[in-house]
């Protein structure tokens, strides 16, 4: 018996989800996003099912791109309430097992189990999800948190997979920087600057050369990342966040400086009126401006609130930094706790 970590991850959740409520999609490429329509500009696709990553659709991939991949597809708005009820109904599941649930998402989780047979378990617990909500999941199996959010995508759908310390060499070391749970496009580009390219070298490389590239803090994480290893903690609490954001992304490029205030003022408001009591420290805007230019820009409040005029007051003087000589295409607010 030992301690292990299991991620569970549902397989094409919301498309999942549309499809046990319209069983008669099953089989159909489906692709849930925005408000449905996929001719509405700059919508995003949230889910796809199976069928329809056959013809290279994926989330975060513009509607208008997927209509043109998957134009038979069926194309569904978001319905977050019923996401809601059931993400709830599977971890309702979850906490019938002898487990620590952990919930990450609508769609995932971890769990902390000590067994002497991780893949029985998760077989088990597979069943159950699927008998008890008609939804399926792939879980993976760890040493820690990272190893088992990667070994979940080996095999999925409804895939078991487990990834260890003593396999991490031989599974991810030849794999690109990318492979790993925290790396993007990004930031994989700036290690290939380095000469950096799997995640053998990653591992190997040196911790002075790595925060003198991405920080003391950033750079050292990286590599403890490329060496397979994670946080292993399982805690029931539920995550507070630190902060709270909201963004618009308009239909039409706005080029009125006035309306663009108008904008920010109004996403300032509402955030405001959204903090639960918790006092407001850091005011954060987003410009994103045409073609495709993002900037933020932020400020330390002179001592912590909750009134909503000194949080537009301060995004709006913020806003007033950006040079507003370009048509913007977003914009978006956030705010830091105390």
């Amino acid at each position: 018996m030992r301690d292990w970590v299991l991620h569970l991850d549902l397989d094409a959740f919301m498309a999942a989800v549309e499809i046990l409520r319209n069983p008669e999609l099953r089989g159909r490429p489906v692709i849930v996003g925005g408000n449905g329509d996929p001719t509405t500009p700059r919508t995003v696709v949230s889910t796809a099912s199976y069928e329809a990553r056959e013809y290279g659709v994926h989330s975060g991939m513009p509607m208008r791109t997927a209509l043109r991949r998957c134009p038979d597809a069926v194309y569904l708005p978001t319905d977050l309430p019923a996401y809601e009820a059931a993400s709830a109904a599977v971890m309702a599941v979850l906490r019938t097992f002898p487990v620590v649930v952990e919930v990450w998402g609508l769609d995932e989780a971890f769990l902390g189990a000590r067994t002497d047979d991780p893949e029985t378990l998760a077989r088990d617990i597979q069943r159950a999800v699927t008998d008890k909500t008609g939804l399926t999941c792939s879980i993976g199996i760890g040493d820690n948190k990272h190893q088992a959010k990667l070994a979940a995508q080996f095999e999925k759908p409804s895939g078991v997979s487990r990834l260890t310390t003593d396999t991490w060499t031989d599974v991810m070391g030849e794999r690109p920087t990318t492979a790993l749970w925290g790396i993007g496009a990004k930031t994989a580009k700036k290690l290939a600057d380095l000469g950096l390219h799997t995640v053998n070298q990653l591992a190997a490389a040196d911790p002075a050369v790595l925060a003198a590239r991405f920080g003391p803090t950033n750079g050292p994480w990286l590599r403890y990342l490329a060496l397979g290893r994670g946080e292993t903690t399982i805690t029931t609490a539920p995550w507070v966040p630190r902060g709270h954001s909201h963004e618009t992304t308009f239909t039409h490029d706005l080029t009125d400086p006035a309306a663009m205030r108008d904008h920010i003022a109004a996403l300032a408001g509402r955030l405001a009126t959204e903090t639960e009591g918790r006092p407001v420290i850091r005011v954060t805007v987003k410009v994103r401006s045409v073609p495709f230019v993002t900037h933020t820009r932020q400020a330390k409040l002179p001592e912590p609130t909750l009134d909503a005029a000194t949080i537009q007051q301060a995004a709006l003087a913020i806003f007033d930094r950006f040079a507003q000589d370009r048509p913007v295409r977003l914009l978006g607010v956030s705010v830091e706790y105390a």
